[in-house]
């Protein structure tokens, strides 16, 4: 320790918040900061704001790498408030530093506010398989020159193996010879590939959770989930570190990415872009999507991807459908109606004579699932226990679907589809992305 005497009890209770730390103590953790709503802890991945807040990313944060402090300063402000700046030294290697502010109440030393940064990291693992500078460079010039790309590790990549979230699919998987469809049209058009991006197993998972390689970070709400799939493709734009994240969405796997993060998020229309060199979920509802932090970027790497002469219709008029808002959280719907303003009409799926959301729900579960286990069933069953528990519990589940409820589900979804495409022929329908 350097500078002036450290106020009585202050290192004390420093030390025992370090070993907390070391041992994960969640109890002694959660007594160590200020019982406020005002209370702050920050680091590269966002602001914490009030006690709850802290606690809550501590209890999914899972520990810290083992670690020293090799220096400590203290600055005593007043009789009760102390600035202490350490030095943290880590058994692996590398070092970091927190500023945290102290505050004595009823003689008990607690964090009010605290900064933390980390040892530098070559990359995180949680959101990149693969890293370059770039990985791989453009093969032309045009509306992405400069752009940098998150792939998902569904795509083909030229000179590396699809990794589809699991490892032992990785090992077995041989380099790309050439780059999937929807990754040669960035590559045309100027981009470059920063990296291959982390995904739930084989996308078949929403909240961005691999059970092999961990949780990328939410950058735009550090307690959550990031959403999946496309959790490192959304996580790396989220964070700076691409400006496009390429990545699919079957149900939901970039709209619920770009609604947890804060950024933009397209589905295209099925079909509408090559899906070829994509590992497939399930092709009836697989397609290509991007998310990017503006909707200027997201435009131009739509416009890269899609063919000129493909037929563009116009969007017809909003609409909101009501199922999907009633369907929402309260605080969701708040939000969802005062953005949208109350000018739009309101519609409903049996206004619109379509099937309901019960029943919607149910026969994307059976399609999605029949469809998933034809193109996955065989190398599960070849690799027990290769998958994490939820994915492989998804798979397990779908694989169990009685026959005759698939082969209803499989008669009726066309008919559906066709309703629906019907419906929108001339409506744009407006919900929230996620309930809350």
């Amino acid at each position: 320790m350097s500078g002036p005497d450290a106020p009585a009890g202050l290192l004390e209770a420093l030390d025992a918040y370090e070993r907390a730390l070391a041992t994960d103590d969640l109890a002694a953790l959660d007594d160590a900061f200020v019982r406020s709503p005002t209370t702050l802890r920050g680091d590269d991945r966002g602001l914490l704001v009030g006690h709850d807040a802290i606690s809550a990313f501590r209890g999914a944060r899972g520990g810290v790498a083992s670690r020293t402090l090799t220096r400590v300063d203290v600055r005593a402000l007043a009789d009760d408030l102390a600035l202490v700046v350490a030095v943290s030294t880590f058994d692996a290697g590398g070092s970091g530093l927190q500023t945290q502010l102290w505050r004595r109440q009823d003689g008990t030393w607690r964090i009010e506010a605290a900064h933390v940064t980390g040892r530098p990291r070559a990359f995180d693992t949680t959101v990149w398989r693969v890293l370059g500078d770039p990985l791989v460079a453009p093969t032309g010039t045009g509306p992405l020159d400069g752009e940098t790309v998150a792939v998902k590790d569904l795509y083909a990549v030229p000179g590396h193996p699809v990794g589809a979230g699991n490892p032992t699919y990785l090992r077995e998987s041989v380099p790309a010879a050439t780059a999937a469809a929807a990754v040669a049209a960035l590559l045309a058009a100027g981009a470059s590939i920063r990296g291959i991006a982390r995904t739930d197993e084989f996308a078949y998972a929403l909240t961005g959770r691999n059970e092999h390689h961990g949780t990328p970070p939410n950058g735009a709400v550090p307690t959550a989930v990031p959403g999946g799939s496309s959790s490192g493709s959304a996580s790396a734009v989220r964070s700076g570190t691409a400006g496009i994240g390429l990545g699919t969405d079957t149900a939901g796997s970039i709209r619920v990415p770009a609604s947890y993060q804060g950024l933009w998020g397209l589905r295209t229309t099925h079909g509408l872009v090559d899906r070829a060199g994509l590992l497939p979920l399930a092709p009836s509802f697989d397609t290509v999507g991007w998310l990017t932090r503006d909707a200027d970027t997201l435009l131009r790497a739509l416009d890269a991807s899609v063919p000129d002469d493909t037929a563009r219709q116009p969007v017809g008029d909003p609409v909101v459908l009501t199922d999907l808002l009633d369907a929402a959280d309260p605080a969701t719907r708040e939000a969802f109606r005062a953005a949208v303003g109350p000018d739009v009409p309101e519609t409903s799926l049996a206004a619109l004579g379509l099937p309901g959301l019960d029943e919607l729900r149910e026969l994307l579960r059976l399609v999605q699932g029949a469809e998933a286990t034809v193109v996955h069933g065989d190398w599960i069953a070849a690799h027990p226990g290769a998958l994490g528990a939820v994915v492989g519990g998804r798979f397990a589940a779908a694989a169990a679907a009685p026959a005759d409820q698939v082969a209803a589900a499989r008669e009726r979804f066309p008919g559906v589809r066709a309703a629906i495409r019907e419906a929108l022929r001339d409506r744009a329908f407006l919900a929230p992305t996620v309930p809350g």
